[in-house]
């Protein structure tokens, strides 16, 4: 397999503050925001969201991780043994607050039902909101994202990988054809 750049680390900059400038203006304020990043990427993505939201507001919005791992409706398909739980944590209540999902990769819709289900067993937020840095399509489930960072068109036989700072010591979106 090979990856093809397709995103830089300054274009997925860029697609991420304006992602931020989306989010403050849809919601005409941050008073009720929490932002809640799906693991593993997406908990990166989230915090530097609020960081950026930090600089252009002067709020500090929370940011939650959530972990989706039980949730998930292929994890028993794919003959793996029980599923384990690396821990959600929401610094605080969701409760009729407004969250806003945030994960690198929207694909099937399945991380994102499930995600769904995950919050819904923790709190009752007044909205959830989807954003995503890539929207690759293929959707299998009536989910679409409120905020997307780039639409990138691909095949079944192509994947998207996500490259943050944080993990893999540099940022970038590439196209892997698997074989």
């Amino acid at each position: 397999m090979s990856a093809k750049e397709v995103i830089d680390s300054v274009t997925m900059k860029r697609a991420l503050t304006r992602m931020t400038y989306e989010i403050i203006e849809r919601n005409k304020g941050l008073d009720d925001i929490v932002l809640v990043g799906i693991k593993t990427r997406g908990i990166y993505l989230a915090k530097r969201i609020a960081k950026r939201m930090a600089q252009l507001e002067q709020v500090t919005v929370p940011v939650g991780e959530l972990d989706i791992t039980l949730y998930r409706d292929d994890v028993h398909r794919s003959g793996k043994s029980e599923p384990t739980v690396n821990g959600s944590d929401l610094p605080v209540s969701i409760t009729d607050k407004h969250v806003v999902l945030v994960d690198d990769v929207l694909f099937t819709g399945r991380t994102t039902r499930a995600a769904l289900d995950a919050l819904m067993e923790i709190g009752r937020p007044k909205q959830i909101s989807l954003a995503v840095l890539v929207d690759r399509g293929h959707r299998e489930l009536p989910i679409r994202a409120d905020f997307v960072g780039k639409n990138i068109p691909t095949s079944r036989e192509e994947q998207i990988e996500v490259s943050v700072e944080e993990i893999d010591q540099h940022d970038g979106i590439a196209i892997e054809k698997i074989e």
